[in-house]
């Protein structure tokens, strides 16, 4: 067997089976019993239901990837790759045209069996459990819109890596690296008034409680933001969350409305310190440099496999091109991302951690932090009880009960006024 094509199944095959284990171990890792940290915000019918939620999820996710997987092996051992780069490559374009027709092809076959599914998440299980208030015509114009977006971004990005890797020899990648970081750092300023806008709108919070106790936290800790929104989330779902985005000046704090009706004044400003904690401890500044290291590591390895005759090969491949090799090389990479995702959510819950402790040491109100945190997961029926290997290998985020309980270890000593008089940072 092609040296190749035994790395490749191998990767494909056991990654599927690590996830079957995984979720399997997870779903047996569910108590019935209620924590008690959740009694007065869970019934057992409630909690009953969160359970079932992650129940019927992971079936779909399990029974996707059983249908799948047999599918992808299929198309590479058959020549389905090179089915379609003959088809690309009939209209005569040149390199670049040929390429991006030869992913656009890939790109809408994958679309077209993960669009079932979606509909089946969204309006079936979703609608099931109360979540999904998203119209099928909002659900086609999302689709479009994204698949627009991807053409728009993804084809220009693809394109002058494809040109770089065919002119510039063996420093391409590093061209590449540039050019990708670039349009990470421009995509990070752009997409707060530009992208997301696209979907969502976002009006600025209204005067009044919420909008001065976030101010006056935000000023107390010297965080300067372009401003304050709110989010239409309740259009396409009941979920809930908020969030930050933008560098600098440019920073806005987003809330979702749904949030907003569902928690008091004192745990969104616990919420938003939280996220602030982010940008004090330099967590996002930390997770794009990572990003882009990352990126540059995987672009040099890539140079590495450009038109490599075996790995043409091991997919049945009759010409070798620098866009195919770019897809191919995924699937090499895959088992190396797999790991590399092990140590960056290890990173990640590190940081929550330092997140949640920043604050409640600056905001100096722990239980209103805490019962954020359970608002939060009762709202989402967010699983209580994850199996300690599903946290190790997907989470990055630590569960819940566990934060909770770092919460409460924390240095500081409540006074009889519910506030912090001693504070102790400890990120």
């Amino acid at each position: 067997m092609n040296f190749y094509l035994a790395i490749i199944l191998f990767a494909i095959v056991g990654h599927y089976l690590l996830d079957v284990v995984v979720e399997s171990l997870d779903l047996r890792h569910l108590k019935p019993e209620l924590p008690e940290e959740y009694i007065g915000y869970y019934d057992a019918a409630a909690y009953k239901r969160a359970q079932n939620y992650l129940r019927e999820n992971t079936k779909l996710e399990l029974l996707t990837d059983t249908v799948v997987i047999p599918i992808l092996i299929g198309f590479i051992l058959f020549g389905g790759f090179n089915l379609i780069d003959r088809t690309a490559r009939s209209f005569q374009l040149g390199t670049i045209p040929t390429g991006l027709l030869f992913t656009a092809i890939l790109l809408l076959a994958s679309q077209t069996i993960s669009l079932p599914i979606a509909a089946y998440k969204t309006f079936v299980i979703e609608e099931r459990y109360g979540f999904n208030r998203t119209s099928i015509r909002t659900f086609v114009i999302d689709i479009l819109k994204s698949w627009m977006l991807v053409a728009a971004v993804g084809g220009v990005v693809f394109s002058i890596v494809l040109w770089f890797f065919a002119k510039a020899g063996n420093w391409a990648w590093v061209w590449c690296w540039m050019v990708v970081a670039l349009f990470q750092v421009v995509f990070t300023f752009l997409a707060p008034v530009v992208i997301l806008p696209l979907f969502n709108k976002f009006n600025p919070l209204e005067d009044g409680e919420l909008k001065r106790a976030i101010e006056d936290y935000a000023k107390s800790q010297s965080f300067k933001m372009k401003g304050l929104f709110k989010m239409d989330a309740s259009r396409r779902s009941t979920k809930s969350n908020a969030f930050f985005i933008g560098f600098g000046k440019f920073r806005r704090i987003v809330l979702f409305d749904t949030l907003i009706e569902k928690h008091t004044t004192d745990e969104l400003v616990s919420i938003l310190a939280h996220e602030m904690g982010h940008y004090k401890k330099k967590h996002v500044l930390k997770f794009a440099i990572l990003s882009i290291l990352v990126v540059g590591g995987m672009l040099f390895l890539c140079s590495r496999f450009v038109n490599n005759e075996g790995l043409f090969s091991a997919f049945r491949m009759q010409h070798t091109s620098i866009y195919a090799s770019l897809v191919f090389f995924a699937f090499l990479y895959e088992p190396i991302n797999t790991v590399m995702s092990f140590f960056t959510n290890r990173l990640s819950r590190k940081y929550e951690y330092e997140a949640d402790a920043y604050a409640v040491t600056t905001h100096g109100k722990p239980e209103s932090m805490i019962s954020a945190l359970k608002k939060l997961t009762v709202d989402n029926l967010s699983n209580l009880t994850p199996h300690p290997l599903k946290v190790l290998l997907r989470y990055s985020h630590p569960p819940v009960l566990e934060r909770i309980e770092a919460i409460r270890k924390l240095g500081g000593v409540l006074d009889d006024g519910g506030e912090l008089y001693k504070k102790q940072d400890i990120g």
